[in-house]
């Protein structure tokens, strides 16, 4: 590595260098990037869980699993549930569904999804 590529790197904040981590290891899965998802249409797509929470939809449970990739953001929404057995914040997998947009967000409702294997650094 040259003088630019480590001043390049150095200059990078961790936000901005673990973003790119993420993108880099999606892509590697040759799966649909999230900025790119067509709606109404079965896709398969990966990303790493940044946030869940427990939202009651038709009087009965919910819980929204927020992903990103890197590049863009979408909600796995499990309906009917209190939980989702290893799935975390920080955990990556790979979603399968039908996306739909809702209020600005791409939903996929009731996915089948792959927990994949927690990142080693």
């Amino acid at each position: 590595m040259g003088v630019r590529g480590f001043v390049k790197r150095v200059g990078k904040s961790t936000e901005e260098s673990d973003r790119e981590k993420l993108r880099d290891f999606c892509d590697a899965l040759g799966l649909t990037p999230i900025d790119e998802l067509p709606v109404r249409t079965p896709v398969r797509f990966a990303g790493e869980i940044t946030s869940l929470r427990i939202v009651p939809r038709a009087g009965a449970p919910a819980i929204e699993v927020t992903l990103t990739d890197g590049r863009g953001a979408a909600v796995a929404v499990f309906l009917g549930r209190a939980r989702v057995r290893g799935v975390t914040p920080g955990r990556r997998m790979v979603v399968e569904g039908v996306p739909i947009r809702e209020g600005g967000e791409v939903l996929v409702y009731n996915p089948t999804y792959e927990l994949l294997p927690t990142a080693a650094g």
